[in-house]
């Protein structure tokens, strides 16, 4: 709760409400909130070591209900809300055993039925009132594994200029 408080800054007061989600990259934890009142406390999984989650504040830029990863061999991405331009984004996801732990190419997983409720919460709500704000630092890495530094192939190759990469496709356009 002392981090709610911290992040109460944030609300804008403007009689929309004010969606908070916050992720802890060391806790593996999402808490959503609406106004300053906690909604949701959820386990997630962010990047595991090679591919790290942006930390820092992020306002959610689309959401695309039944997006699919043309970077990650179209992998499903069910209820995602965009925060970055290169991609990342807060989706759903079938590898609920690994919910808890860093597991994801940088992304936030959620179950899928905790994915659905978040986006609808944020549609409901309208993406310009979602803040994310996500906190903690990735375990230290070598690319390529031991004694195979500068192996960079497993990084990700989003080019913003061409629109290829894990961004592309969706519904409604960016903001």
């Amino acid at each position: 709760m002392a981090a709610l408080a911290a992040w109460g800054w944030l609300l804008t007061g403007t009689g929309q409400a004010e969606v908070l989600i916050s992720v802890d990259k060391v806790t593996q934890r999402m808490v959503v909130a609406v106004n300053g009142e906690l909604r949701h406390s959820w386990p997630v999984s962010t990047g595991m070591p090679g591919y790290a989650t942006p930390a820092g504040s992020f306002a959610a830029s689309r959401l695309v209900r039944d997006h699919r990863s043309r970077e990650w061999d179209d992998a499903p991405m069910p209820h995602s809300i965009f925060f970055t331009d290169a991609g990342h984004a807060i989706h759903g996801s079938a590898a609920t055993g690994r919910l808890g732990t860093r597991a994801s190419h940088g992304c936030v997983r959620l179950s899928p039925a905790n994915a659905a409720a978040l986006f609808e919460l944020v549609k409901a709500e309208g993406i310009e009132a979602a803040r994310i704000e996500i906190r903690g630092s990735d375990p230290v890495w070598t690319a390529g594994g031991a004694g195979r530094s500068g192996d960079y192939s497993r990084l990700t190759n989003f080019d913003p200029l061409t629109a290829m990469g894990i961004m592309t496709g969706g519904e409604g356009a960016r903001r």
